[in-house]
Order: structure tokens, then C-alpha cells, then sequence
């Protein structure tokens, strides 16, 4: 492609500007719609990934080799003692702004005379205040002063029939064969949005736990960083370094989300979706577009294989058409889209209240820079697809058919 080629194809779409600007004009529509649904599926994405996190789950899970498989079965076996130096190994990683001592148990939980099953996690209080920030609690959080205040999943209170205030009793199996109970008093309810969860769970001090199991130390280490994005990688990287792997097992927030990730999945392939519609329309658009200019130009074409011009050149001529259509159509449709979504996120878009919630909220739009580049890329593919056939066409007409069309 030479310089003289590229001025040629640019000035040939300035010989007919309706048809031009109504082709740049679908590209360019193409690109925003694509700009606008592919940001908003990323700000889903986001919100989805922290509130999964930020609503207790925590970054980075440490625990014994095994723990997940068959920790209920055998808690005892897969406790950390809490004075190692390897805690204090986990507290000075890269970007860790609290480490979260957790006791993982199930149990039977009773309210007068109504006794359900129960999902216990004892937590550390004033780490899971930063490890939980967003969790939604109706009535009130923990609080240091008090170890015998407790959180119930909504679901678990509106089956035992209790509201803040009240007492419940928690009994569990000890590994020895013994039972054992303590008695906690409501502070507050919690939604997770996952049913089956807020049905049975408690989450209640780790002193309380470790007085309900008899244990000392605790199951899970959860360790929230500062930041997602940037921190995971060198955060795992430093406490794979550091941790003996036969003594413990790291995973991250995206191996424990199963719902997080089959959710992306689905979201991502409708997005991919929509990107092959739209390219499907710009194909058509610009070959109907490219085609006419063939047939316009029939004589022109003629004219040029008659002085010379091989039919490779003519091929390259309507090609570099379609490229110039899809890169200029792709990026002023990156440029409104992108002031779009700064303005649509500005605003806000209003969301109703998710499941389990009593109030709505405001989504925006994220544009991302491999987002943005994948809508070029698309716009500029299509375009350059579309262009083939009418090349092809063109530089296959016979030099005297193509002589004689405008007599």
C-alpha cells in the first residue's frame, strides 16, 4: 500500500457524501451500541465482583490442605493455631489491608420451641468490619464490648421467629462425640442476595465460636487487600513465596465465586453476541454501499486496467475504501460513545432493587481500554470484509465490457 493508493481511496469517498456519510454514519452506530452495552456488562461485572467480595467472602482464603473437602467432617484436624509466624507472614503481604481469623461450623440453632440447622462462621469483629464493609445489616453490627452478640441470615431469623433483641441457643456435634451450646442474643440480620445462604447462616465473635467448638486458633485465614485490580497477583505471589504449600492451601475470591464466574460466562457470550449483529450489519451496509460505487465506476475502472494498472491494484483500491470507511466510522463512534457513557454514568442509570434489597441504585457505564480497542478492531474487520467481494468484482471486469459502460 503506497501513499498515492491511500490518497486515492480517501478521495474516492468524498465523491459521493450522502452515501459516505450514511455508511460512516451505521459503522460509527455500530461501535457506540457495542461501546455502550459492552461498558455496561463490565460495570455488572464490577459491581458484581465487590460486592461479592466486600460482603464477606474477602480476597484471598488461607487454610490446611484439605480444609474444603473435609473440614466440617473433621474440624479439629484442620485448625491454624493463631500466635504462628506465619499470620504475621500474612499481615505484612504486599497490599493486605486486614487478615480475618474465621471459624467454619454447623449446627442445630433453637428459639423457644423451633429448631433449625445452621451455617456458623465465628469472625474476627473489628477485622470483619473491614473485610465486610457493604455487608447489609438490618439492626446492628458487632460490637467488641459485646461477645455474645450475633448476626443471623434473614432467612434463619423468619424461620426461628426472632427479631434483634432476642436469644437464640446454638448446639453443635464435638469431634470427641460430646455436644456442646452456647446462648447468643440477636444484634441484626443480614442479606446476601443468596438464599440459600441467608436460610442458615450466623455469623457470631470468633471468641464465641471458639467457646461453642472448644478450640483454640481458627479454620480460615481471609485476607482483604486494598485493591483488586492491581494487588491480587502480587499479593498470592508473595504468600505462595512465603507459606509452606504443605501446611496451607491459598485460593482467591474467583476459585470460591462459582456463581461469579458462570455469571461472566453467560454475560460475556451475549455481549459476543451482540458484536457478531452488529458486524453482521455493517458487512451488509458497506457492501451494498461498495457495490455501488463499483457499478458507477465501471468506466473509471476500465480506464485505469487499460493504462496500466493491474488488476491487484484496482483489488487494493477498494479494500483500502472499506478500511478508511471502518477506521474513521470506528472512531468517531468510540468518540460519542465514550462521551455517552461518561454522561450516561454522570447521571446514572436507575436500577429497581435486587432481590432481598428494599432499595434501588444507579449502574454506570465502564469503558475499558481493551473494550474500546475490541470496537475499533470489529468496526475495522467488518468494514474491511465487506469491501472483498465488491474488490474482487471489480477487478475482475473485463477491461473492454468496462471500456464500453459509460457509451
Amino acid at each position: 500500500m503506497s501513499a498515492s493508493e491511500l490518497k486515492l481511496a480517501a478521495r474516492n469517498l468524498t465523491r459521493h457524501h450522502t452515501r459516505t456519510l450514511i455508511s460512516l454514519s451505521s459503522i460509527a452506530f455500530g461501535v457506540i451500541a457495542l461501546l455502550l452495552a459492552g461498558g455496561f456488562i463490565e460495570w455488572i461485572f464490577y459491581a458484581m465482583r465487590e460486592s461479592t467480595i466486600l460482603t464477606g467472602l474477602g480476597h484471598i482464603h488461607v487454610s490446611r490442605p484439605g480444609f474444603d473437602d473435609a473440614g466440617l467432617a473433621n474440624p479439629d484436624r484442620y485448625l491454624i493455631p493463631s500466635d504462628t509466624a506465619e499470620l504475621k507472614t500474612a499481615r505484612s503481604a504486599p497490599a493486605v489491608k486486614e487478615v480475618d481469623q474465621r471459624l467454619v461450623f454447623s449446627g442445630l440453632a433453637s428459639s423457644g420451641e423451633i429448631t433449625v440447622a445452621f451455617s456458623g462462621t465465628a469472625v474476627d469483629s473489628d477485622a470483619d468490619k473491614l473485610i465486610s464493609p457493604i455487608l447489609p445489616i438490618v439492626g446492628n453490627g458487632f460490637d467488641p464490648t459485646d461477645a455474645s452478640g450475633v448476626l443471623l441470615g434473614r432467612g434463619l431469623a423468619a424461620a426461628l421467629g426472632v427479631k434483634p433483641g432476642d436469644t437464640v441457643s446454638f448446639l453443635v456435634s464435638l469431634p470427641g462425640g460430646g455436644i456442646n451450646a452456647v446462648e447468643g442474643h440477636v444484634r441484626g440480620t443480614f442479606a446476601t442476595q443468596v438464599k440459600a445462604y441467608d436460610d442458615t447462616a450466623v455469623r457470631m465473635p470468633l471468641s464465641l465460636g471458639r467457646k461453642l467448638l472448644r478450640v483454640r486458633g481458627s479454620h480460615l485465614w481471609v485476607i482483604g487487600l486494598e485493591r483488586t485490580d492491581t494487588d491480587m497477583a502480587a499479593t498470592m505471589k508473595y504468600l505462595k513465596a512465603q507459606l509452606p504449600t504443605a501446611g496451607f492451601e491459598l485460593r482467591t475470591w474467583l476459585e470460591l465465586s462459582d456463581f461469579y464466574r458462570k455469571a461472566v460466562g453467560l454475560l460475556s457470550r451475549q455481549i459476543d453476541v451482540v458484536a457478531l449483529l452488529i458486524g453482521i450489519i455493517i458487512v451488509l451496509g458497506i457492501s451494498n454501499t461498495l457495490t455501488m460505487n463499483v457499478l458507477e465506476r465501471t468506466g473509471e475502472i476500465g480506464t485505469l486496467m487499460a493504462m496500466g494498472t493491474p488488476r491487484r491494484g484496482i483489488l487494493r483500491l477498494f479494500v483500502l475504501e472499506g478500511l478508511l470507511l471502518g477506521t474513521i466510522g470506528g472512531l468517531v463512534g468510540l468518540i460519542i460513545g465514550y462521551a455517552l457513557a461518561q454522561a450516561l454514568s454522570f447521571v446514572g442509570i436507575p436500577m429497581p432493587p435486587p432481590p432481598g434489597r428494599d432499595t434501588g441504585y444507579s449502574a454506570r457505564i465502564i469503558v475499558t481500554i481493551p473494550h474500546a480497542l475490541w470496537g475499533l478492531a470489529m468496526a475495522i474487520a467488518a468494514a474491511t470484509l465487506a469491501s472483498l467481494y465488491p474488490a474482487w468484482k471489480a477487478s475482475r471486469l473485463p477491461i473492454v465490457d468496462a471500456l464500453r459502460h459509460n457509451r
